[in-house]
């Protein structure tokens, strides 16, 4: 990536994002009395787009449990920015009451994001909402349609951008490319 777009976006203190996890204690070094710099570490790295075993006890349940939108920004809000070293949370690129999920049937919900590009310009819009995408359609269960698009009115070319993220040929196309699939991981390093 070339040169940050926005060198100096507005950050969201990290205790003030809404969240049903428990707090981490991280021990501050008086350089970052916020801990919006600190990038959760894994003691066990997993490629984030590889399948996760099937256990027996996830085909025996017929009972689906309940998912609301806390629960989705609490999966979303840690993904990693591809400029800034900072989650897309703390960003405020992602919002709780920007999450919606919808019955449409028994069997079926769908899950529409609103993202927030930190400038109207942001070249990288694509590249977040596909992020965001993958999470989602990674780590929720089958009966779950996934919708990520620029909220009306914050970006340029917005309506450019919700055609390419609600694309399933571009957005496959899209993981097939080495470089951005690079990217995908990196900024998927950071999610709990």
């Amino acid at each position: 990536m070339a040169e940050i777009q926005n060198s100096n976006p507005t950050i969201r203190n990290a205790s003030e994002l809404p969240t049903r996890r428990g707090q981490t204690s991280t021990a501050s070094t008086g350089n970052d009395p916020l801990g919006i710099f600190s990038i959760p570490s894994s003691t066990n790295p997993v490629d984030p787009f590889e399948p996760a075993p099937i256990s027996d006890s996830d085909s025996e349940d017929d009972t689906a449990e309940p998912i609301d939108e806390q629960e989705i920004y609490d999966l979303i809000s840690t993904i990693s920015d591809p400029e800034h070293p900072l989650s897309l949370g703390s960003l405020a690129v992602v919002n709780l009451p920007d999450i919606h999920i919808k019955s449409l049937s028994r069997d079926l919900q769908t899950v529409l994001v609103e993202i927030t590009p930190t400038i109207t310009h942001c070249s990288l819009a694509t590249v977040i909402g596909l992020g965001v995408r993958v999470r989602l359609e990674q780590s929720l269960p089958p009966r779950f349609r996934v919708d990520v698009r620029i909220k009306e009115g914050t970006h340029s070319t917005g309506d450019q951008v919700n055609k390419q993220l609600g694309d399933k040929e571009r957005v496959a196309a899209a993981l097939e490319n080495a470089q951005l699939m690079g990217v995908l991981r990196k900024m998927l390093e950071t999610c709990q």
